[in-house]
């Protein structure tokens, strides 16, 4: 099975859940292992949250996009929002002392760690565009 779609989301945690489920079905679809399909799940997770709370600030006349391209043995999530956008390397290190205990902050730590592949950008709209690619293991297959 390979193909694309695009999807439109509302600004708000529902949309979170059907993200997720949309994504980790098509990772089932496609034989991805449990393993990888929770691994991109928390992933998927952790971006549509951003895009909802930080970059589309909830907002009700805000979207989030997500473009889902599914090739033979991969999957690529580009999570869209509506917001200011961000630079990667202003975000404050989860792991330094002095911000190990703030409540926030993790996300984009936790994405790079469950993906196989990571990027976040500023989109052509001015918002972040977050790229998360995810390949299935050989004994997924």
């Amino acid at each position: 099975m390979t193909g694309s779609t695009d999807t439109l989301f509302a600004s708000n945690l529902a949309s979170v859940d059907a993200a997720e489920a949309m994504v980790v079905e098509s990772a089932a679809d496609l034989g991805f292992d449990e393993d990888a399909r929770m691994d991109l799940g928390l992933a998927i997770r952790e971006a549509m949250v951003n895009a909802v709370a930080h970059g589309n600030a909830y907002s009700p006349d805000k979207q989030v996009r997500l473009l889902l391209a599914v090739g033979t043995g991969s999957i690529r999530v580009t999570i869209i929002d509506q917001g200011e956008g961000f630079d990667l390397n202003q975000v404050p290190d989860p792991t330094r002392g002095e911000n190990l205990l703030r409540e926030s902050g993790r996300g984009l730590l936790l994405m790079q760690a469950f993906v196989d592949e990571f990027s976040v950008k500023r989109s052509a709209q001015g918002g972040a565009e977050v790229v998360l690619v995810k390949y299935a293991s050989e004994t997924g297959r």
